[in-house]
């Protein structure tokens, strides 16, 4: 019967006569509570994966181990990821990279170096065969991705099947982003509306200084609180019900360049404290492992999640996101966040047969004989003692210099050099010298400078490297294990000066520990001249030594240090350590040597 405002209230009066029965009062039936929608997704991650796409270490030539006996690569962050997608579901997964891609083994090297991906009709790189095969969603860019210079970089953008983010990489004329700040995911849910997911690029500032040489004029690098707070109301505007920071850039607040740049270094909490709508943030940059930090923001009171996975693929990190339909739109109920040990998967058997062509050529390169050497070097016990093997690196470093400035106005002033551990596992063997026994000294893209500077000024600069070392009280005991380091400071950020003879007496407190510094046998005058060989990490401020950055560029060349000692050797012939190594820095106490 249809019914009308006649018919409905008839109904209705009947109904309200039959509610009063026998003395008792029955109200009517409620309504079910519709059951909130619901949905959850996961968002993988890596970051600093530095070219690595198998478990091998090409300057050891054998599978890679180390005393956690992690294990690196892409091949395995592969399997790991394939099995979350069949545990989740694909469609409710998204992967991510936080930066640091095409640079740090001999693999990426060869393909930007040796057979560049930029030749015309060149390879397709490792790195982008082997993410593309994995099913990248996004990355980030890292200061690294700039060590080539930008013409290799824009290749490697070209040849990925996915976006490289980066907000606050700009255009220096325009002001503009060089590259796509964020990217917009969209995950079907079974309750109708998609969730959207924003991805926002951030990478590191510290690249303006870092890699000046391949940047200056074409790009500028702001901080990341300032874009970020740009850009994440504008992603929210337009749709975003996930924003997720992918940032270059550790979690500390710290920065190793000083007051050189207004901006910090290692700025992913600040981040995510001071600029509202976040949800998380993989961070990269550190080389640490944070499987799950919370910073609540300032202004919304909400924590954002932060996770960085070890380096070079030795984990990775998973978000677990829960979201709830409520007001018309999708609102993050939950976020958690845990790392996967990659060392408890097998390589992926896909992407070692993609890519173990490229191995093989890699491996043949690397084993090449340049030389001969007359003795063992190694770094073992390089950061507390002058070394043999840090002598090479140095004395090269002095030659090529020397030979740069012959005949012109500095040829008279003397050569020093610096030179830091790199690694505490590099050795060059007694016999036959392969190229990834020299390239193992020298892991990173430096090129080499020469600067001016004078005595008082290469003093204050040895009394800052001399930070690295924990002050020991004369008469305690050494322990060369818990002796270095000392607030945090890197192997790479000590550096030991050729051509001068000193002691750093470690029972001083840090500012005060060079003694007995002198130059040819008589103490060095503060007022002399010297040029100092250095690499363009320290010359363009990397690790904020004194007075470096500032100083008169004299010289500089574009090869990469490392292919200067490989040069050397082959030039040489053979390396006999008696012909350069002396021992001419000692750590000392009171003046009692400590080794």
């Amino acid at each position: 019967m249809p019914l009308n405002r006649r018919t409905f209230l008839g109904s209705s009066a009947v109904a309200g006569a039959g509610v009063v029965i026998a003395g008792a009062v029955v109200a009517p039936a409620a309504a079910a509570a519709p059951r909130a929608k619901r949905y959850s997704f996961t968002v993988m991650g890596t970051t600093d994966l530095h070219g690595n796409v198998f478990n091998w270490d090409y300057f050891t030539d054998r599978e890679f181990d180390d005393k956690a006996h992690n294990d690196v690569g892409l091949a395995k962050i592969s399997t790991l990821v394939e099995r979350v997608r069949k545990e989740k579901g694909r469609r409710n997964t998204l992967l991510i990279d936080a930066g640091d891609t095409i640079q740090g083994t001999q693999l990426s090297y060869y393909y930007a170096k040796v057979d560049p991906i930029t030749a015309e009709r060149g390879p397709v790189h490792p790195m982008a065969q082997a993410m593309n095969a994995i099913g990248y969603d996004a990355a980030a860019l890292g200061n690294h991705e700039f060590n080539y210079g930008i013409p290799v970089l824009r290749k490697f953008q070209e040849q990925c099947d996915f976006p490289l983010l980066g907000a606050n990489a700009l255009d220096a004329k325009t002001l503009r982003p060089a590259f796509p700040p964020y990217s917009m995911h969209r995950l079907r849910t079974p309750c109708g509306r998609d969730v959207r997911v924003a991805v926002l690029g951030l990478t590191n500032p510290g690249i303006a200084i870092w890699d000046k040489a391949n940047v200056s004029g074409k790009m500028v690098f702001p901080g990341l609180e300032e874009q970020a707070a740009k850009w994440v109301p504008k992603l929210r505007s337009m749709g975003a019900d996930v924003v997720i920071v992918s940032a270059h850039s550790g979690s500390s607040g710290t920065s190793s360049y000083g007051d050189q740049l207004p901006y910090i270094e290692n700025a992913a909490a600040l981040v995510a404290e001071q600029v509202p709508g976040i949800d998380a943030i993989l961070v990269g940059h550190a080389h640490t492992e944070i499987p799950e930090y919370r910073v609540k923001n300032k202004e919304t009171g909400k924590d954002v999640v932060l996770s960085e996975p070890l380096k070079w693929g030795q984990r990775l990190t998973l978000f677990d996101f829960d979201v709830v339909w409520s007001k018309g739109r999708w609102v993050v109920e939950k976020v958690g966040a845990q790392v996967l040990n990659s060392n408890t998967v097998e390589e992926d058997p896909e992407i070692v047969k993609l890519l173990g062509d490229e191995h093989e050529k890699v491996v043949a390169y690397v084993n090449q004989v340049i030389g001969t050497s007359t003795a063992v070097m190694s770094t073992a016990d390089a950061p507390w003692k002058d070394e043999p093997i840090i002598d090479l690196i140095n004395h090269v470093q002095a030659e090529t210099v020397k030979a740069a400035l012959a005949g012109g106005e500095y040829a008279s002033l003397p050569v020093l050099s610096q030179a830091s551990c790199f690694s505490r596992s590099a050795r060059i063997p007694a016999g036959e010298v392969t190229i990834r026994d020299a390239a193992g000294l020298y892991p990173f893209e430096n090129t080499l400078e020469a600067r001016l500077l004078t005595g008082a000024q290469l003093k204050d600069y040895l009394e800052f490297s001399a930070r690295y070392y924990v002050q020991t009280p004369a008469g305690a005991p050494v322990d060369p294990a818990q002796l270095t380091n000392a607030g945090g400071t890197p192997d790479y950020n000590y550096d030991a000066v050729y051509g001068l003879s000193y002691e750093i007496d470690i029972a001083k407190p840090a500012g005060s520990r060079i003694v007995n510094l002198s130059f040819q046998g008589k103490p060095l005058d503060p007022a002399a001249r010297f040029v100092l060989a250095v690499n363009n990490y320290r010359a363009s401020g990397g690790g904020a030594f004194p007075h470096v950055a500032g100083a008169q560029q004299v010289w500089a060349n574009s090869d990469e240090i490392r292919n200067t000692i490989i040069q050397w050797v082959k030039a040489q012939g053979t390396v006999d350590p008696g012909r350069f190594a002396s021992v001419d820095w000692r750590l000392t106490r009171d003046g009692v040597p400590v080794f």
